[in-house]
């Protein structure tokens, strides 16, 4: 059975909201470090999402690969892009990883699918 990854987003973020009700304080510097993190530098934002979809494979992450996939969807990123990625993850993360790159694989399709479908028509 395949995963719905934009139901797995939508639970986690339900939980994420939780989150921010008990502990304020660290989910606002867990915001602030994301966006430090995220911003264009050397590497632009676009990038660092690959890096981090590699690393949500290797960490074995679910939420991970479905937040990361959906970003990288709106970045436009191409199918291609994010096999080279997984690629990376399953060298360093091995046959665990190459699981969890399927997923991401799968996870993106899904992103896209759901991109390409509530695009408006063109006449």
């Amino acid at each position: 059975m395949q995963k719905d990854y934009a139901d797995v987003c939508k639970h986690i973020s339900s939980n994420l909201d939780q989150l921010r009700k008990g502990i304020p304080e660290t989910m606002r510097a867990f915001s602030a470090m994301a966006q430090a993190a995220t911003r264009n530098g050397a590497l632009d934002a676009r990038t660092k999402e690959l890096i981090a979809l590699a690393l949500g494979v290797a960490a074995h992450c679910d939420g991970c690969i479905g937040f990361h996939a959906e970003a990288l969807v709106k970045f436009g990123v191409s199918r291609k892009e994010i096999e080279e990625a997984l690629a990376i993850a399953v060298y360093m993360g091995g046959r665990p990883s190459l699981m969890y790159a399927a997923d991401a694989l799968g996870a993106y399709d899904q992103f896209q699918e759901r991109a390409r479908v509530a695009e408006p028509a063109m006449d």
